[in-house]
């Protein structure tokens, strides 16, 4: 009897989580996100899979290449990937690339005028998105911080991921990085190339003929996935909006791993109130940053969050840079969305909320993996973590914290 007996509450259970998810899929395509069927979703938890994956897949590349990145840094592995392009372009495929023009100012190898010129000799087109030009605030509010590639419109890669070398090595600030991207394939890759079609118009003003770029597609898999995108304006509260919606929609367990939850209001509200209503919240945030200060705000927002009962911990194997939530083990959303109030408030972001038991699985089987590397934060060891003067900096600083 006690085995028919929890044999039909895991049933329960199942049929409960399902339905959650529909309602959570019904309030995301209210908002307007589009949800796309027949999907297939491949895992690169780590940058050398993403790069030995992606450039492979450029490389077979035989109509166009579309990229659209933040920062492209100008070392081992961004040369090798520009070289890549240059070459994919000479073979006669279609080459677009976007980058963001602070992304690229910030980073210690930014594009050079060699490599610029060799773009546009080789028949690359790129174009930095929004200039850095004086007087240099253009930046301040609005960047493109999605990351974005569409090879013929088969396939699609997006995630947490810039192009650097320090996603492999790690940095001596920082540590090792930790980090993952996707790759998709099926109907939701046209929903991609119609972001990036969007940005390249924008900026470059040229209009692309959709028809050439996208595919008319039978099911690759079985993933659900509703592609939440966030532009400023039209579109600039739908990222937050999705992630309130899924935290409200959660009924036993969220796992959050992001390297900046600073956490605007709404997202913040909705994370107390899943852990009210007794649903467990676990949130990774790393030990190390690439943000000097940005630790001390967030020690203020991890300790706010841990007195309403959720559970925090610190990762202490370098710095997490991932960008991942998983809910009651039947869906996740991964992509480039940070939790702070730049991501949610300044920025162009692109999320995939996937309805997929399977990769929420597998993401939450790396959670549980990266646990045996970090510290589960108490009001006693939270002092310990911190001395009085970083409290007081974080403190002091939380109020432009969507400046970071």
């Amino acid at each position: 009897m006690a085995g028919l007996r929890n044999f039909v509450l895991l049933l329960f259970a199942a049929l409960a989580g399902s339905c959650f998810a529909q309602s959570l899929r019904h309030t995301l395509s209210a908002l307007g996100n589009p949800e796309f069927h027949g999907n297939r979703v491949e895992l690169l938890p780590t940058a050398n899979e993403k790069y030995d994956r992606m450039f492979k897949s450029i490389q077979e590349a035989e109509h166009f290449v579309h990229v659209e990145y933040f920062s492209v840094t100008h070392d081992s592995v961004g040369a090798k990937f520009m070289s890549l392009l240059e070459q994919k372009a000479r073979q006669g495929v279609e080459v677009r690339l976007i980058i963001d023009g602070y992304g690229n100012m910030k980073s210690r190898y930014r594009m050079s005028k060699a490599r610029m010129k060799s773009l546009t000799e080789a028949g690359v087109k790129w174009a930095f998105f929004d200039p850095i030009k004086f007087p240099w605030f253009n930046h301040v509010r609005h960047r493109d911080h999605r990351k974005i590639v569409v090879v013929d419109g088969r396939e699609a890669f997006t995630g947490g991921m810039n192009v650097a070398r320090y996603y492999i090595t790690g940095t001596k600030r920082s540590g090792l990085w930790r980090d993952m991207h996707i790759r998709l394939t099926g109907s939701v890759v046209d929903e991609y190339e119609r972001i990036f079609e969007n940005i390249w118009r924008k900026e470059t003003k040229e209009v692309l003929d959709t028809t050439r770029y996208r595919n008319a597609w039978q099911d690759a898999g079985s993933s659900v996935i509703s592609v939440v995108n966030r532009e400023p304006g039209r579109l600039s509260k739908t990222m937050r909006k999705a992630y309130v919606a899924a935290l409200d929609a959660a009924k036993r367990e969220v796992r959050i791993v992001n390297p900046y939850p600073t956490n605007v209001r709404s997202v913040r509200r909705a994370i107390k109130r899943a852990a009210e209503r007794g649903v467990v919240v676990k949130i990774m945030v790393s030990g190390t940053s690439d943000v000097s200060m940005t630790p001390d705000v967030v020690a203020i927002e991890m300790k706010k969050l841990l007195k309403r009962g959720c559970r925090i911990y610190y990762y202490d194997g370098g710095f997490h840079h991932t960008k991942v939530m998983t809910v009651d083990g039947e869906y996740c959303t991964i992509g480039t969305a940070n939790l702070d109030g730049r991501s949610m408030l300044f920025d162009y972001e692109v999320n995939a909320f996937v309805f997929d038991a399977a990769l929420a699985a597998q993401l939450d089987s790396i959670f549980d993996e990266d646990l045996k590397q970090s510290q589960l934060l108490t009001p006693k060891n939270f002092k310990q973590r911190f001395s009085l003067g970083h409290r007081i900096v974080g403190r002091m600083l939380v109020p432009v914290r969507s400046v970071f």
